[in-house]
């Protein structure tokens, strides 16, 4: 089960949804906290700083480290979008609008009366051509928001709502509710400039493609172009038309110069627009990531993990039946046969639905636990439990813990979620503090808490040698006003604790990425090991809290 699981979430899951595996949220640049305030002698800003104590050597080197982490994570987000648009644009290849035009436009190149060297020279350009059609739609993406407002795109919810609606009219899209089509006006004129001939014409004759081929295309690009705004890179949106772009040019560039291999393509038929419908299933269970992150950020607690769950559960449950000619979409061709590729997909699919459905009552589904809301908003948690009663909801000196209220400690750990008052108890009862960085939609945040912190070793570590101490920089509650203050590192105004947080992490670790984990001395609140990232393997991860450990020890005997 487990390996079917796993082929299964990497099939169907990673090239959707892998470019938000290394999602990094900044709430400091969120839309909805922008605001222009006037400065008079009258009215001093307040500015508040809430230094970690420690030498300058230290921090530098520190600081340099987390830099040189940062550039690495950016290395391999960047990565992970060009792969993403690669997945997306192979997949663009086999829908209805472009496979037919495949061996259509092979043909004008190989029938044209041009040598074969010319013939293929002709072919490489008008790749080319499509490759830079595409990245210049993602440079567009990058002018017009800039690196800021792709920043603040993670963790807004008016986008965010904005993203979840917009993939679910792709997916109806898909499903041949309507189509998404450019003017026909607009495809007949690029047409007509495709005629000239020369380099120019197969700049057009590409265009015309791009053009005409949108009503598949778009729900892919728009999907792609949304994942990669929202991680924050700035050529996050070009590497990823790169990457589909380069997907696309590949073949029909690939069968220009070897028109024999032409014959090796399946024909046109009723599986494109299976595909197309796959597509819309797989469009639809991914707009419900970008849904649950508003519900988060804004605790609104009626789009809880079970929830979430059930929709997934009927979606890949109607997926698998569809596969197996049970369900029809309007398009469809009749299936007198199932083929052998429909029923593994459909094996597939349905093994996967099977093995989502004890998350009802609280499994981990650690394959997937990445895309879920959080365990702490399931209702009927029989997994939890097993890890002890929390401690969260103590008194300390006769006070509720700050913010327990709104945040739920993970697996029942012994967690703060205020700065100030979990150093204060790390000193009352001398162990070391844990800051975890962590974000409502931090997909590496959930899956560390699901595959990592649920060890046993590295659970009861946590619990007994730990004070931890969450701080959501995504949140988007509002501080009380005597406790609101404009941020001197940044400038901005900070009204939410998602802002107190993100501001915190950048001026004082010179990080964004989530999740980021920060080991302190309360005493002296000086770091005592180089911070860390999300680490998927439990024993590394159980080093890294023991070393510090070790290390306060030896400095507080």
């Amino acid at each position: 089960m487990k390996l079917i699981v796993r082929l299964f979430t990497i099939l169907l899951i990673s090239g959707l949804m892998a470019v938000t595996v290394n999602a990094q949220t900044d709430s400091l640049l969120s839309f909805d906290d922008v605001e222009f305030t006037e400065i008079t002698e009258e009215q001093p800003i307040e500015k508040k700083d809430n230094s970690i104590k420690s030498s300058d050597k230290e921090t530098s080197e520190v600081a340099n480290s987390i830099l040189t982490d940062e550039n690495e994570t950016d290395k391999s987000s960047l990565w992970t979008i060009f792969i993403a648009g690669f997945i997306g644009g192979f997949a663009a290849l086999i829908m209805p609008c472009i496979f037919p035009m495949l061996p259509l436009t092979v043909s004008f190149f190989t029938k044209s009366g041009y040598s074969k060297r010319k013939a293929t020279t002709q072919a490489i350009l008008y790749g080319l051509s499509i490759i830079v059609i595409y990245v210049l739609l993602g440079i567009l993406i990058t002018v017009i928001f800039g690196a800021d407002a792709l920043n603040s795109l993670s963790t807004n919810g008016i986008f965010n709502f904005a993203f979840f609606v917009l993939l679910v009219v792709f997916s109806f899209s898909f499903f041949g509710a309507f189509e998404l089509t450019l003017p026909a006006s607009l495809a007949n004129k690029l047409d007509r400039k495709a005629d000239r001939g020369g380099l120019l014409g197969l700049f057009f004759m590409a265009a015309t493609l791009a053009v005409v081929s949108f009503s598949c295309t778009g729900p892919i690009i728009g999907t792609l172009l949304v994942q990669a705004a929202t991680m924050g890179e700035l050529l996050g949106p070009t590497i990823g038309m790169l990457g589909f772009a380069l997907a696309l040019a590949i073949p029909f560039t690939l069968f220009a110069m070897f028109p024999s291999l032409l014959k090796s393509l399946p024909s046109s038929g009723g599986w494109l627009n299976s595909v197309k419908i796959t597509l819309g299933f797989l469009e639809l269970a991914l707009a419900l990531k970008f849904l649950s992150n508003v519900d988060l950020a804004y605790h609104w607690n009626w789009f809880d993990r079970e929830v979430f769950l059930a929709l997934w559960i009927i979606i890949f449950g109607y997926l698998g039946f569809y596969l197996l000619g049970k369900i029809r979409f309007p398009n469809d061709s009749p299936m007198d046969k199932l083929s052998l590729p429909r029923m593994v997909l459909s094996i597939l699919v349905l093994s996967f639905t099977l093995y989502m459905v004890p998350g009802l009552w609280g499994a981990p589904l650690k394959s997937i636990s990445a895309f879920l809301p959080p365990q702490t908003t399931q209702d009927f948690d029989l997994y939890t439990s097993s890890f002890g009663r929390t401690e969260t909801n103590n008194a300390v000196d006769g006070k509720a813990r700050k913010y327990s209220d709104i945040f739920h400690a993970p697996l029942n750990l012994n967690v703060f979620f205020d700065y100030e008052e979990g150093i204060e108890y790390g000193k009352k009862v001398g162990k070391p503090v844990m800051l975890d960085f962590t974000g409502h939609a931090c997909v590496n945040c959930r899956k560390m808490e699901a595959s990592v912190w649920s060890d046993k070793d590295v659970h009861k570590l946590l619990n007994e040698e730990l004070i931890i101490i969450q701080l959501y920089v995504d949140d988007k509650t509002e501080l009380p006003q005597a406790e609101q203050f404009v941020s001197s590192f940044s400038g901005k105004n900070i009204r939410t604790i998602g802002n107190k947080w993100s501001d915190f992490q950048a001026s004082k670790f010179n990080s964004n990425s989530q999740p980021h984990y920060v080991l302190l001395d309360p005493s002296n609140e000086e770091i005592l090991i180089k911070p860390t990232g999300a680490d998927y393997n439990p024993k590394s991860y159980y080093g890294f809290i023991q070393s510090a450990i070790n290390k306060y020890k030896s400095t507080n005997l």
